[in-house]
Formats: C-alpha cells, sequence, structure tokens
C-alpha cells in the first residue's frame, strides 16, 4: 500500500513558502498572477463562486474528460470590479470581496460586511519522497471563532468534523468506527458555518488529498493534495441552501429515481435460494408489511461470477422475478468489479475483456490481479469510454431476467493479495503507477483511484437507460466521489448492529446531502453482529426518514426481517413503515427538490436555521426537507428525551399539541413512539397506506397543515417512466396564512402538462377540522375557522 493510501504520512515533507506576486494579467473571468516560477489564478464563476488555482510551475493541468465539475467557460460570464494597490489586488463581485495580498502572496476572502472567511495564512509546496517523487501542494487557513465544518462526503462520526484530519482516498473500511478517516466515499468538500458566515470549499483533486481541520493547529485549516497542483472552489452565502445549490450547480445533480425505489427495501447475505425469497415475500406480503424491493447479495451468482445465475439455487430466473413482479416486488442485484481470473472456463465476461484488452495492466504491461470472493480475479478500467459501455451491456444478463436495479459493492475497490479467508491476507489497492484511461489522456491510478467506484456506477447507470429505456433504474453504490449523484444512490457500507452506529447513521446521511449526495441511506438494524429488538426497533423509527430505506444483514447473524423481533417490534415496524408510504408524495417532492436545486432529503437542523448557534452541534434531530423534525431514541431503554425546537410554532405530529419555538421540551418517547414535529405554515401531503408503489389507485390525497404562514409545491409525474424529461408532470402550489382566528388555504391552479388519476382531496388544518373536494386542478381558497 502506498503511504498516502488512507493512512498517515511518516514524516512531513519541508514547506517552500510562495513569496510574492511579480505581476498580474487580467482576462474576462478573473486574474493570473506570476509569482516567479509559479502562477496563481483566480476565475470569477459566480458572483458567489471563485475558482483558485496554484501551480508550482505556472503550467495547469489540461482538463479531463472525467472532470466533475463544469469547465469555467460553461458558467456565465460574470462583472467584477478590480482594484490594484501597492499591497494587494481585489476583485470584488456583488457578493464577496477577494483581495490578493503581494508580499507574501495570500488570497482572503470577504462579505460584503467585511468579514472575513476562508482567510490563506500559508500557501506552500513540498516534496514527498514515495518510490518515486512526489509534489505535495498546500495552502493554510485560519479557522475562525466559532467555525463548525461540515461535509467531507462520507464520514463516521457525529455532524461537526472541527478537529479531524480528514483524508480523501477511497477505502474498504469494515469495521469503521467513531474514529475512521479514510471511507468507501471520497468528496473533498465542506461547508464551515459561523453565525452570518457560511462559505463552501471544494477540493478539486482526484489524487490522495487531505484537509487537517484544526488537528494539528486549532485555529488553521490545511488544504494538501499530491497532485501536484492546487485547485479549490471557493461558495460564500450566507445561507447553507445557496452553498450546496452552488456547488451541484458545479458538480452535477441526480435525476429523478422511480417512486419504487423510496419504498421499503428488503436485504441479507444473502437470500440464496429461490425457495428462500419466494417465503420471503410470502411472509412481507401476509404480514402486511409494505416492500418494494427484494436485493440478492453474492450468491445469486454462479461461483460468484458477476452477470451469471447460479442454476441450482436460482434455475429460472426469469419466472421467479415474473412472479414477484405480479406482486408488486422489484429486484435488485449486486454487482462487483472483480471478474473471475478463468482462462480456460469459457466465461464470456473474462474472455472478452482480456480479448479487447478492457483490464487493469500494471506499469509493466501484466494484467493486474487481486483476489475477492471469485477467488483470483481481474478488474475493467471504468475510466474508459468503451469499457464503460461494455459493462454497462453486459447487464443485460440480469435485466432480461427482469432486474430493475444494481447495486455495485466492492468498488473501493476492495480486495486482498491472497484469497478471503487465508491467514494474514492484506488489503490492496491498483498499484498507482498503473495506466488507466483512454488513449489520448492516458494517466496512473495515483490520479484516478478516488474515480474507480463513481465510473463503475457511471457505467451501470448509462447502461441501464438504454437497457430499460422505458422504465426509470435503481442505481446503488458504495463507492464514490464528488458527483456520484448524477449516477447513482449511496449507502453507508459495512455498519453494525450497535446503537452507537444507529447514533451515528443520521449525522452521516447529513454530511453525505451537504456533499450534494441527497439518496442517501444507511443498513437498518445494522449489518454485522445482532440487533436486539429494542435496537430494530428504533433503528426502523429513524429508518422511516433515511432518503434511502433498507434493512441488511450479514451472513451468520441474525436475520433482520420485522417479525423476528417478535410481535411488538413487527408491529412498529408496521407503523413506521406504512408511515414512510403514506409519505411518499412529500417525499417523492423532495426528490424533485433534489434535482432541480440539489438540496439534500435529510436535513441538519442548521441547514433552514443557521443563525441559531445552538442547531450548530445538534445532530441527533434532523428535519426531513424544510417541513418535518424528528428526535429519534439511540440508546437502550430510553423513554423521554430532550428536543430542541428552533424558532418559530410547531406542531406535534402525533397529538397535535402545540410548541413556540427557539426552547428545549422533554418529549415522551416510549418504544412505540418516535417524536415528530411540524413546522407552522407547513403542508404535508399524505397518499393511502399500500404494500408497493402502484398497487393501488391514488384516488384521495390527504393534505395536512399546520396553522400558520407558508407555502408549499407538491410534485407529481407518472413516477416509473422518462416523460417527465418531455414535460409530463405537475406541481400544485398551496398557500397557509392567518386571518384573525381563521387559517386560510389557497390552492393554486394546478401547472404542467400531467394529469393525476381522478381523486378526492381532504384538506386537514390541525386543530381546525377537514375539508374535501374532487380535485379538477382549478384554484380553490379554503378557510378553517
Amino acid at each position: 500500500m502506498p503511504e498516502f493510501a488512507g493512512e498517515l504520512p511518516i514524516r512531513e515533507p519541508a514547506w517552500n513558502a510562495i513569496t510574492s506576486v511579480e505581476n498580474i494579467q487580467r482576462h474576462q473571468r478573473g486574474i493570473n498572477f506570476d509569482c516567479g516560477v509559479s502562477r496563481l489564478s483566480l476565475s470569477v464563476l459566480a458572483p458567489n463562486l471563485i475558482r483558485v488555482r496554484f501551480s508550482p510551475t505556472g503550467e495547469f493541468r489540461s482538463r479531463r474528460s472525467w472532470a466533475v465539475t463544469l469547465a469555467d467557460e460553461e458558467w456565465a460570464v460574470v462583472s467584477f470590479d478590480v482594484q490594484e494597490t501597492d499591497k494587494e489586488i481585489t476583485i470584488e463581485t456583488e457578493k464577496i470581496r477577494v483581495c490578493v495580498q503581494r508580499y507574501p502572496c495570500r488570497v482572503q476572502f470577504f462579505d460584503k460586511a467585511g468579514r472575513p472567511f476562508a482567510q490563506d495564512t500559508g500557501l506552500g509546496i513540498g516534496w514527498r519522497q514515495m518510490g518515486e517523487g512526489k509534489n505535495q501542494v498546500a495552502c493554510w487557513k485560519r479557522i475562525e471563532a466559532e467555525e463548525k465544518y461540515y461535509g467531507f462526503g462520507e464520514r463516521a462520526g457525529l455532524l461537526n468534523q472541527k478537529g479531524k484530519r480528514l483524508t480523501h482516498w477511497t477505502t474498504d473500511c469494515l469495521d469503521y468506527t467513531m474514529l475512521t478517516d479514510a471511507m468507501y466515499q471520497a468528496i473533498p468538500f465542506f461547508m464551515a458555518l459561523r453565525s452570518e458566515v457560511s462559505y463552501g470549499l471544494f477540493f478539486n483533486t482526484t489524487f490522495w488529498s487531505r484537509f487537517d481541520v484544526g488537528a494539528d493547529e486549532t485555529d488553521t485549516l490545511r488544504l494538501e493534495t499530491l497532485g501536484g497542483e492546487l485547485d479549490y472552489y471557493i461558495i460564500y452565502s450566507p445561507e447553507p441552501a445557496e452553498i450546496v445549490r452552488t456547488y451541484t450547480g458545479l458538480t452535477g445533480r441526480m435525476s429523478l429515481p422511480p417512486q419504487w425505489a423510496l419504498g421499503y427495501h428488503q436485504c441479507r447475505w444473502s437470500y440464496d435460494s429461490e425457495t428462500e425469497v419466494r417465503q420471503l415475500v410470502y411472509q412481507l406480503r401476509q404480514r402486511r408489511i409494505p416492500c418494494d424491493v427484494i436485493h440478492l447479495d453474492v450468491d445469486y451468482m454462479f461461483g460468484y461470477r458477476v452477470f451469471t445465475w447460479n442454476p441450482r439455487r436460482f434455475p429460472d430466473p426469469q419466472k421467479l422475478l415474473g412472479d414477484l413482479a405480479a406482486d408488486g416486488f422489484k429486484v435488485v442485484t449486486i454487482v462487483d468489479p472483480g471478474v473471475k481470473f478463468e482462462p480456460q472456463s469459457d466465461y464470456s465476461v473474462y474472455d472478452e475483456g482480456l480479448e479487447k484488452d478492457y483490464f487493469i495492466r500494471k506499469a509493466n504491461g501484466k494484467v493486474f490481479h487481486g483476489y475477492v470472493w471469485p477467488g483470483r480475479a481481474v478488474f475493467p478500467d471504468f475510466l474508459r469510454p468503451d469499457v464503460r459501455q461494455w459493462w454497462g451491456d453486459l447487464q443485460h444478463n440480469l435485466t432480461d431476467m427482469g432486474v430493475a436495479g444494481i447495486w455495485n459493492d466492492m468498488n473501493e475497490p476492495a480486495m486482498n493479495d491472497r484469497p478471503f479467508g487465508d491467514e494474514g491476507g492484506q488489503k490492496i489497492f491498483f498499484p498507482t503507477d498503473a495506466p488507466s484511461g483512454p488513449g489520448d489522456e492516458r494517466t496512473t491510478y495515483a490520479e484516478t483511484h478516488n474515480l474507480y467506484g463513481m465510473m463503475m456506477a457511471r457505467a451501470s447507470r448509462e447502461g441501464l437507460e438504454k437497457l430499460r429505456e422505458r422504465s426509470r433504474s435503481f442505481v446503488l453504490t458504495r463507492s464514490g466521489y464528488a458527483g456520484v449523484q448524477r449516477w447513482s444512490a449511496v449507502w453507508t457500507g459495512d455498519n453494525h448492529s450497535l446503537w452507537e452506529y444507529l447514533e451515528m447513521s443520521l449525522p452521516m446521511l447529513c454530511n453525505l446531502g451537504l456533499s450534494g449526495v441527497a439518496f442517501v441511506g444507511a443498513d437498518i438494524g445494522g449489518f454485522a453482529s445482532d440487533a436486539t429488538p429494542e435496537l430494530f426497533a428504533r433503528w426502523m423509527q429513524a429508518g422511516m426518514l433515511y432518503p434511502f430505506m433498507r434493512a441488511h444483514s450479514m451472513i451468520n447473524t441474525k436475520r433482520h426481517e420485522p417479525w423476528e423481533f417478535g410481535p411488538q417490534v413487527e408491529e412498529i415496524c408496521r407503523q413506521y413503515i406504512e408511515l414512510r408510504y403514506r409519505l411518499l408524495p412529500y417525499i417523492y417532492t423532495l426528490f424533485w427538490e433534489a434535482t432541480t436545486t440539489g438540496a439534500p432529503i435529510v436535513r441538519p437542523l442548521f441547514y433552514h436555521y443557521p443563525n441559531d448557534s445552538k442547531t450548530h452541534e445538534l445532530y441527533d434531530q434532523v428535519l426531513l426537507g424544510s417541513s418535518l423534525m424528528a428526535a429519534p431514541v439511540y440508546r437502550p431503554g430510553v423513554e423521554n428525551r430532550i428536543v430542541y425546537l428552533p424558532e418559530g410554532t410547531w406542531y406535534d405530529w402525533w397529538t397535535g399539541e402545540r410548541y413556540e419555538g427557539s426552547t428545549h421540551i422533554l418529549a415522551h418517547a416510549p418504544i412505540e413512539t418516535m417524536p415528530m414535529y411540524i413546522r407552522a405554515g407547513s403542508v404535508i401531503p399524505l397518499g393511502p397506506v399500500m404494500q408497493y408503489v402502484g398497487e393501488l389507485p391514488i384516488n384521495e390525497l390527504r393534505l395536512r397543515v399546520a396553522p400558520g404562514t407558508g407555502e408549499w409545491t407538491l410534485y407529481e409525474d407518472d413516477g416509473h417512466t422518462f416523460e417527465y424529461r418531455q414535460g409530463a408532470w405537475s406541481t400544485t402550489t398551496y398557500r397557509v396564512y392567518l386571518e384573525g382566528t381563521q387559517v386560510v388555504v389557497d390552492i393554486q391552479a394546478r401547472q404542467g402538462q400531467w394529469t393525476p388519476p381522478q381523486r378526492r382531496v381532504i384538506v386537514e388544518v390541525m386543530g381546525k377540522g377537514e375539508q374535501e373536494f374532487n380535485d379538477d386542478g382549478s384554484a380553490r381558497r379554503l378557510v378553517f375557522s
């Protein structure tokens, strides 16, 4: 393993500081600064978005075809003013001011009120010996008083990441803990927040990189990379939502998933035979536990060969999946990147990949081998477009049988230097000097390692859109890089059936959401070890909030189906899964919001209350969208918990009791109750309880309204085709306000080209009663006394 592959360095390099700005050249989008041999460049891409690049050699890297960011020239030209003095050069936009100090060269940012943020305290280059020499580039920035740090992609632990060293190098981190550094996802983006000032920073490097957020020096943030060039984007806004909107405008946004993917998923390593799968779905339907998706883990394959079916365990997969579809189930199959090394066994995936030279080779030209589930394996180079197309097309072996989604696993990639189970086996990575990418931009895995899992997910997504051209598919990945949201949903990997993992699941999902990845989840009940009945019940309550809601468990552990924990837990699970299905109109609208603005679906409270310092460290409460707040229970035996209510008026979801915010309350939370609250002025659309998406014609829509002042827009389409891309969608906007003691609900005329099925709408104002009408899409005004 190279020294920098997720490990702390053996020693720090000797840093050479950059001294002074010698001259400048202004261009349409910014300014270049000559610093002797080195060069600094600032590009103004939006009034709140600045790209900073620094090259020790004076030459910047050319843009890669796999770059996750929009090219500079794709942004509209922004006007900015430039002022020069003997001490500094100042760039000013309508939102921020950037000062570049001449002696020594430093970059400093200020908002319009003159408050500083992301201020350089140093800029330098170092030389680290790692077999061959590597240029290491770094900059140091001041951590302001009271500043908190969030995001960083997938991070174990709680919400605020200040005080940590955070490495970006995709790593199989089985048995991760609160102290784990490098993880499955490598997303070098963070958001810094203090009252009235916040900013985001995206470190635009796919090489090994690291943030030191006050670990070495409590008042200093360090960015460093082995890429030989410093390249980062600063995004300013006092509103976290605008930071995420700008960041996802830069790196891309998710597309709308099928509605069934928002339902409940049931998984285990493994439901390893047709008989077991049929027994599972029978139990789910007989017990009236709603479920849309069954996941098949590695044992559906023939000897762990990707794109095959085990003929003994699954003798007729097409009939099985057809029968499941008739009962409302979709099937998602796992796919790993390792292709079994079988030169003389007529395994077409291996034979064709070898013949067309699709597999990764070492620098000496020999095909690289590692050990995974099938034993000795070879690995496709997903950085090549022709390889991605080949891999995506191979999925027809699954989709022809009726598979509706692909679960990409082990794609950090995870592999050993000897067969799994052998004593002394070590995790390995591709050699960092192994060639990677298409011929016209050939590079090495030092540059592309972090992209491997995401490019596999891209191959999967693009292949499924071709193979299932009339239906949206579901893609899930364990590993990824910034921008992974364009191709796939993400889960947090191999967690444990321990209360600590339940506690850190929602902060982990919030930080992923703040990093642009909205469709996220954690394995409900924990993957490894055995969940207790109480833990599973509490985890199912929290899991109802996960954008991706899946229960999973590991081989040789207790099963994690809801009925395995006794009738009380089964009923609790049923209640919260049913609530999930009733909330689907609301949740689906949040997914639409994620596709249009990048907004996370599950959010920390500071996302909407950034100037309330009490929210800055609050990790154990979350918002589902802007209207629903939940306070799960994270410890055994707890039946009461403290809940913080931000400013405004809140209503208890279960009882309707009203509370005035900016205060703490003691919430009663017996085992069957997760405290939930609805913000005043909110409109929550609710559908009927159903066993799977599409089971029932949606002939009734209930709108739960919390008295107050607010506005909300419901998004709708058919939920499964791509026709929404051609305009087959509709929106309905609801406005709520008070007139004395009356609550008024104004329903605007439906907009868009899609017409929902004929239905009755029931408007329920909490504490005021309800009214109903037949929905014809016209405007209405309802008054509740």
